[in-house]
């Protein structure tokens, strides 16, 4: 059962589980912490997944959004759990905010795995966000958005429409404005120029079939960080956590296992 955490002078909804080594899970455009219930249930780690501001039971603030203020977020809640350094992953948006906490506080990332990232968003995500942005307005169910998400065998064997569901049972549905003030979040995000300069040993991971951040955006991530390795998952989409968790949880922790043993 989680709890909210002062942290940011915000309220972060937190979500606690296991033993081990500590590790950081920082979910995505839209998404409370129950997108990670795969991962909070079968990895064995000392995990730790949070809503957002503006998501689940996060408060949205006044100021504007930010992927800097998201991840100062992510570090003052790991400071207020005396987590000294943790095993970070995040994917879509919390992946640019996984890399912007790995650059303001590198002394809290052990590691860094980034799914469905990129460094900078091009003409054409720049035109989705931009899409989705308006289309919250006129179409504000989350059946709109699963369209691109997941892939087609999840489509077709009813994967997607549990999910659906789910997500529509959800108690603490995200606004209109709130999702917005999250979809420009996704539009500043840019760290091209500051790759180099993560240091953290680093995944990055890409679904051969994400149609929303094809793989030549992690290929572009990983390039730049001169820590960081490129896999690209085969046959999966955007989100293979959920519509493959044992394979990404075993991929996972056979990478945070490697970084413990280098020390």
């Amino acid at each position: 059962m989680g709890e909210p955490i002062n942290a940011n002078d915000t309220e972060i909804w937190t979500e606690r589980r296991g033993h081990g080594p500590d590790v950081l899970l920082i979910a995505g455009l839209g998404d409370p912490a129950e997108a990670w219930q795969p991962q909070l249930d079968g990895l064995s780690d000392r995990l730790t997944a949070f809503d957002n501001r503006g998501v689940g039971r996060t408060p949205l603030p006044e100021r504007r959004l930010s992927a800097t203020t998201m991840a100062d977020d992510a570090a003052t809640l790991l400071r207020t759990l005396e987590v000294r350094s943790a095993h970070v992953a995040g994917y879509s948006m919390g992946s640019a905010i996984a890399q912007e906490l790995a650059l303001r506080h590198p002394e809290l990332v052990r590691s860094l795995v980034l799914m469905s990232t990129y460094a900078r968003p091009d003409a054409l995500w720049r035109s989705q966000l931009n899409f989705w942005r308006r289309l919250v307005e006129i179409a504000p169910s989350e059946r709109t958005f699963f369209t691109w998400v997941y892939t087609p065998r999840s489509h077709a064997d009813g994967t997607v429409d549990q999910l659906v569901e789910e997500a529509l049972a959800f108690p603490h549905k995200q606004s209109v404005e709130a999702f917005q003030a999250q979809v420009h979040v996704c539009l500043a995000h840019d760290t091209e120029d500051r790759l180099p300069e993560i240091a953290a040993p680093t995944l990055v991971l890409s679904g051969e079939l994400d149609i929303i951040l094809p793989p030549r955006f992690g290929r572009a991530v990983a390039v730049g960080s001169p820590s960081a390795r490129f896999e690209v998952m085969p046959g999966e989409a955007h989100q293979p956590f959920q519509e493959v968790p044992d394979e990404f949880n075993a991929h996972v922790e056979a990478f945070w296992r490697e970084v413990e043993v280098q020390g």
